[in-house]
């Protein structure tokens, strides 16, 4: 990446999918952290995923929208760099969640190596910033100011105030329009220490593709507890209040097995429930992580028990090609359990998501622990089965046993007064994630019965362990040739 102008280092990438997320396989350095700090709505986020190239943050009018951490990774003049935003930061607000955004800014100056800290030309010095210059003085950290909203000459002389603070380095920035960046990330990128960078393209092992699980679910089932459960930290902010979670929130997980890449998700509601913007921009990422997730799990509250939104929610996953695993979460405070209350609470999962017969359910608590360890196997066993490709002699003979014998020949679709004479030739695999086949017919009138699609369905995840992964079939159908006179 040359170090032309920040415009073009975003004008370039501002589009890019979160599909182009480098594979694990990298050398395992600690690429210098980079912290956006500063208070509510001056521009945190816009600036994060301008430097990104990626829209992560969640940007908007209303403050407070960015609440927990959220990484990235950007190169400037053949550094490269990693830098997390954080929420606004209010020092003496003790509402649940400002002091929670708090807490989670604090995490992030913490393993810092420099701090960017974003004001407000426009609104100029405020008592807030005189508050956020101690905190960050104190830290003994490196600090850059960026005075934001520096679109206008005025505007960009008037931010020279900021340098009453005592840092040295203020930049006249505007995140929107990418002006002044470029110089702000020289001076960046000039001050990193050395010894971080060394070493970063040496040669290293190749690794297994990273596994990325999303974590789905109605509003407070548990997500944000069952990803801090399953990395040993509080990585998000976890509140009673539902909603608290609004940017899907990536960490990265690392085992002897594999590398995942967890993704917290805002709690899914129905179109109509959803009223401030960030809430519904929360939910359409949401959805966004489903589309490049390898594997979903969807939280259930196994307290208030499974309700049609539940099945709504893991049919998004179903149509995203995601496998899937059920965790019925809170499972500890199940009241009056029996021996039979688990295969009774399972009964009922089934019966609302008759769908996803083949999806495994887990009774966990993230509270507890209670077999969380047990998601991350059957992650890795699922994540194998949707990236599973049959050879073509097996499915051959998976043909002639399970489809050329009577029972798929003789009718696999109805007609009226008597027998179909559809009948299906051959199929082959296509694809992988999900595992997609086609399925070639001819004679009669083309279209195999739902009855007959489910039972090829089924026979193929009962003869190649498919597990928890959805599958695909597509009919091909060859009409038969009208004879000429």
């Amino acid at each position: 990446m040359t170090n032309s102008t920040a415009s073009d280092l975003i004008d370039m990438n501002q589009e890019a999918s979160t599909e182009n997320e480098p594979i694990v396989g990298t050398p395992k350095v600690a690429l210098p952290l980079v912290a956006v700090v500063g208070q509510p709505n001056v521009g945190k986020s816009t600036l994060f995923n301008r430097l990104i190239g990626q829209r992560r943050s969640i940007v908007g009018d209303e403050p407070g929208i960015t609440r927990d951490r959220i990484y990235g990774e950007v190169e400037w003049s053949g550094e490269r760099f990693s830098i997390v935003d954080t929420g606004g930061i209010v020092p003496d607000d003790d509402a649940v969640i400002p002091a929670n955004i708090f807490k989670q800014a604090g995490f992030a100056i913490d393993d810092a190596q420099t701090l960017i800290w974003v004001v407000d030309a426009r609104q100029g010095l405020t008592p807030l910033d005189e508050e956020l210059a101690k905190l960050l003085r104190a830290t003994g950290k490196r600090v850059l100011v960026a005075a934001n909203k520096s679109e206008r000459s005025r505007v960009e002389a008037e931010a020279a105030e900021f340098y009453r603070f005592g840092f040295e380095e203020v930049f006249p920035v505007s995140a929107e329009q990418g002006i002044g960046l470029g110089d702000m990330l020289d001076a960046l990128v000039d001050g990193f220490v050395p010894a971080l960078n060394e070493g970063i393209e040496s040669a290293a092992p190749a690794q297994k593709r990273e596994i990325r699980l999303a974590i789905v679910g109605r509003p407070n089932v548990g997500k944000s507890s069952l990803l801090n459960n399953l990395i040993g930290e509080e990585r998000v902010i976890v509140s009673p209040v539902a909603g608290t979670t609004r940017d899907a929130i990536d960490s990265v997980l690392e085992t002897d097995e594999q590398i995942f890449r967890l993704v917290d998700t805002a709690g899914i509601r129905r179109k109509g429930k959803t009223g401030e913007m960030a809430e519904k921009l929360s939910v359409v990422m949401a959805m966004k992580s489903l589309q490049r997730a390898d594997v979903a799990i969807v939280v259930i509250d196994a307290e208030e028990g499974v309700t049609a939104l539940d099945a709504h929610i893991a049919g998004y996953a179903y149509d995203a090609g995601c496998a899937i695993i059920i965790a019925c979460n809170k499972w500890d405070a199940v009241k009056n359990k029996e021996t039979g209350t688990s295969a009774q609470f399972e009964r009922k999962v089934r019966e609302r998501m008759k769908f996803l017969d083949w999806a495994p359910i887990v009774m966990i608590s993230a509270l507890t622990s209670q077999r969380v360890k047990n998601l991350l196997p059957l992650a890795i066993h699922a994540n194998e089965a949707r990236n599973l490709r049959v050879s073509t002699s097996q499915l051959n003979s998976f043909f002639e046993q399970a489809v050329s014998q009577p029972r798929g020949g003789s009718a696999p679709a109805p007609v009226k007064g008597g027998v179909s004479r559809l009948h299906v030739q051959y199929m082959t695999q296509v694809s992988v994630r999900p595992p997609t086949f086609v399925v070639f017919t001819s004679g009669g009138k083309g279209g195999l019965h739902f009855s007959y699609e489910r039972y090829l369905l089924n026979r193929l995840r009962e003869e190649f362990d498919f597990f928890a992964t959805p599958l695909r079939l597509i009919q091909k159908h060859k009409k038969p040739r009208k004879s000429k006179r």
